[in-house]
């Protein structure tokens, strides 16, 4: 298993648990992004620079990884192309998408979408709690520890 961030829109407290579980487990980790950032000099994280553009991280994520591999995002079409090419999606907060309610979240993101592009604010999410920083490393490390030998 590798674990693939889709790091333009994670979180630093989210990278910082993920540069920890790297280090301390040796799993290869890397970053996907459109603008430079800071990471570790640690030999099992990378950084992959991509162009700007619409989705060019999220393609050039799901070109790379396989089946198996655990994709970091908060991006509901991103995650979807993931499970159905048989990988793991996790969310910042915790939260792994699964092909169960992967059809739902889109269906549930594309109606916010036209909510808001019709003029409507729909707010945006709360702000990253105590709590789902929590949830996020105990199911990282429930992950880890079931795909030890992917590693």
């Amino acid at each position: 298993m590798k674990i693939w961030v889709d790091a333009d829109a994670c979180p630093g407290v989210i990278k910082d648990i993920l540069f920890k579980a790297a280090k301390r487990t040796g799993v290869q980790l890397t970053l996907v992004a459109n603008h430079p950032m800071h990471i570790p000099s640690l030999p099992t994280v990378g950084f992959i620079r991509v162009t700007s553009g619409f989705d060019v991280a999220d393609s050039e994520i799901v070109k790379r990884m396989t089946s198996g591999d655990l994709v970091i995002t908060a991006d509901i079409p991103l995650a979807a192309e993931v499970v159905e090419k048989g990988g793991l999606a996790l969310n910042p907060r915790g939260e792994l998408y699964t092909a169960d309610d992967i059809r739902s979240r889109l269906s549930m993101r594309d109606f916010m979408d036209t909510l808001r592009s019709s003029g409507i604010d729909t707010g945006g999410p709360p702000a990253l709690s105590q709590s789902d920083r929590q949830s996020f490393a105990n199911l990282l490390d429930t992950l880890l520890h079931k795909h030890a030998g992917d590693i």
